[in-house]
């Protein structure tokens, strides 16, 4: 997939960075730095050039990013202040519609400190803490993530289930479309992490606006939660069968939903990927569609060093089998990955292994790393192939 490369040029100073055009004054004072922060968002960021800036008196300032395959940890300078802290700088270059999540990392003796950049009001969220967000030139945050004055907001509503399979109480929520209609009969995808999905990555006002504007159909939604993640996704053999015999079953007891494999789509990110492909794998023909987003498809074509650690194991004996002999596990596979995410690689290799089944795979690339923002913001292309606008022809 080609993803657009253009930049917007420096505003000013015939391309001289702006923080260039600081140093260059002298003497520096605190009041011209105070007065440069507050004419300008930080990062700042002109065209493929993005500085990163920081003010206090410490040892050391360095810049904690997750873009693989490149340095991580990036030093700032400092810049000397008369009446005032110094300035810490460093600039780096991102290609066009990047989105970068990072921290600081400041230093005082032996102490060290990590944290958001107090200079940035961009932040993005996740079940393991928060981080500051570079946008670099040209990303902007889609505007269907966001509520709309006119879209009509579907309903969400508790499943409790009590599983033979995974020997638990499981807790879902359902989501039924603002039109809903018990005469009609309406797609299931079923969405693996589910709480998460509707915390960070906005997806049940994604939803909202998606069948709104009539860019997917109207869809019955249950969004499922795991009880010990790491032990149920990775190719866990009752977490299949509660998805295919226990929750499906429930479903169609309790809702009008179409009962045909092309109207079931699987869902989930990193280790919900891999549950969503073992399940689909485990009930062949049950499931017509997956939407895969950054897979932690790690397997191992020599040795066995997969430098995952334990809890990635039964994933990597998942797909080295699968790889020896694949077979098609749905019609449609709807794939995403970041570039700057370490799962790049698997990703795009698993795209021809799917492909050889049979199956039609679209896959797409997002300058962005493995992050609920990266994820969210990808749902309208694979919610809309999916389960493309209201065409009841295809779907009663």
């Amino acid at each position: 997939m080609s993803l657009p490369t253009p930049y917007p040029m420096p505003p000013r100073h015939k391309g001289k960075l702006a923080i260039n055009v600081l140093r260059g004054r002298t003497p520096l004072d605190d009041a011209t730095v105070r007065t440069f922060l507050a004419g300008r968002a930080v990062p700042i960021v002109e065209g493929p050039r993005c500085t990163f800036l920081y003010r206090g008196d410490v040892d050391a300032v360095a810049i904690r990013h997750r873009i693989v395959n490149q340095p991580q940890h990036v030093p700032l300078k400092r810049l000397e202040v008369v009446d005032g802290p110094p300035l810490w700088y460093v600039t780096i270059e991102l290609p066009a519609h990047s989105r970068v999540e990072y921290q600081v990392e400041v230093r005082v003796g032996a102490a060290v400190e990590t944290f958001n950049d107090p200079l940035n009001t961009h932040v993005a969220h996740s079940p393991v803490g928060s981080s500051s967000v570079l946008q670099a030139a040209g990303y902007e945050t889609p505007p269907w993530v966001l509520p709309q004055e006119d879209t009509r907001p579907g309903d969400l509503m508790p499943l409790r289930l009590q599983s033979k399979a995974l020997r638990r109480m499981t807790h879902s929520q359902v989501y039924l479309p603002a039109r809903f209609r018990r005469s009609s009969h309406y797609p299931l995808l079923i969405v693996h992490d589910g709480n998460d999905y509707i915390t960070y990555a906005a997806m049940k006002t994604v939803l909202d606006n998606l069948i709104h504007s009539i860019d997917m159909a109207e869809t019955i939604v249950v969004f499922s939660n795991p009880g010990d993640r790491l032990r149920e996704y990775p190719n866990h053999a009752p977490h299949a069968r509660h998805i295919a015999h226990e929750l499906v079953p429930a479903i169609e007891e309790q809702l009008p939903v179409i009962r045909r494999a092309d109207a079931r789509c699987l869902m989930g990110a990193s280790f919900g990927a891999v549950a969503s492909l073992s399940t689909a794998f485990r009930n062949p023909e049950m499931f017509g569609n997956l939407f895969l987003q950054s897979g932690s498809f790690v397997f191992t074509d020599i040795g066995s060093d997969h430098g995952g650690g334990p809890a990635f194991d039964p994933v990597v004996t998942f797909m080295n089998a699968y790889r020896a002999r694949p077979r098609k596990v749905a019609d449609r596979m709807f794939i995403t990955c970041g570039v700057y995410e370490p799962l790049i690689v698997p990703n795009r290799s698993m795209v021809p292994v799917f492909e050889s089944t049979g199956a039609t795979v679209r896959y797409v690339e997002s300058r962005d790393g493995h992050s609920w923002e990266n994820w969210r913001d990808r749902l309208r292309d694979g919610l809309s192939w999916v389960f493309p606008g209201p065409q009841k022809f295809v779907y009663e």
